[in-house]
């Protein structure tokens, strides 16, 4: 079954554009280190909750978007191997357009795919 990595990530809104074209080249990166499918996803309603939320879990400012994004990848074995070779990959270098301190990040085993 597919492997997914899946990341909350606070964005300041001026950032967008800047997270639009850094996510693309990172994408480009990790499909050819293997992964099938790169999706980010820029927030639209994403409420702040009363207890729990996403903007609460990335600690949102009012001046940030909270971004959600995922990978898919073949296998567990796949997606481990491809993330040593993507995240050594000297084109993932440079500056992030957001706080990378406050992101969110986790691998997932696929159990529903319908």
């Amino acid at each position: 079954m597919a492997y997914v990595h899946g990341a909350v990530i606070p964005v300041p809104t001026v950032n967008r554009d800047a997270y639009v074209e850094k996510s693309g080249a990172m994408a480009a990166i990790f499909r050819e280190h293997g992964a099938l499918q790169v999706v980010d996803c820029w927030g639209d309603q994403v409420p702040s909750g009363k207890l729990t939320s996403f903007p609460k879990a990335v600690e949102c400012n009012e001046d940030e978007t909270v971004v959600f994004s995922w990978m898919v990848w073949p296998s567990k074995e796949a997606a481990d191997a491809g993330m040593q070779k993507a995240m050594s990959d000297p084109r993932m270098g440079g500056d992030m357009p957001f706080d990378t301190k406050r992101m969110i990040f986790g691998g997932f085993e696929m159990v529903v795919d319908v």
